[in-house]
Formats: structure tokens, sequence, C-alpha cells
């Protein structure tokens, strides 16, 4: 199933940075999946620009720490 939402990824400064989210979850883990667990497919987006891709393999790692903050949360959530 597809999945599309934004996590709100908190700033020292107070406020909060945007990342933008799509994933594709399975009830099982695969060896496809990141990690093996049930995410197969993940975009992640900052300001329009992709700052981590996974299809059954990282196409672009996590770029940045908003989108290594963003994989852990729906890893948590998702895995």
């Amino acid at each position: 199933m597809w999945k599309e939402g934004t996590i709100g990824i908190p700033q020292k400064d107070g406020g909060y940075k945007a990342v933008h989210y799509w994933i594709k979850v399975y009830e099982e883990g695969s060896q496809f999946g990141i990690n093996g667990g049930k995410i197969s497919k993940l975009m992640l987006k900052h300001d329009g620009e992709v700052i981590a891709n996974y299809d059954r393999g990282w196409d672009v790692e996590p770029a940045t720490e908003e989108a290594n903050l963003a994989l852990c949360i729906l890893l948590n959530e998702h895995n």
C-alpha cells in the first residue's frame, strides 16, 4: 500500500523543516525492504529536492540530518 505525508523535523531555532514522504509498505518484511523490513520503496523530499530515495535498494542515500530523522521515524512507524 502506498502512503504519503509530511513530517515536521524540529530545528534548533524552534522551527520545523517539512520533509514530504512517499512510501510503499507491505504487510510482511522482505529481502527488498529497507533493513529486510516492510518498506520497499521510499522517497523523501525537502523544498522540492530529493534527499533520499529507496527502490529495493538505495538510489539516493539519506543526504541530510532531516532525511535521516525522517527515515528513522518512518522505519519505527512502519517497519
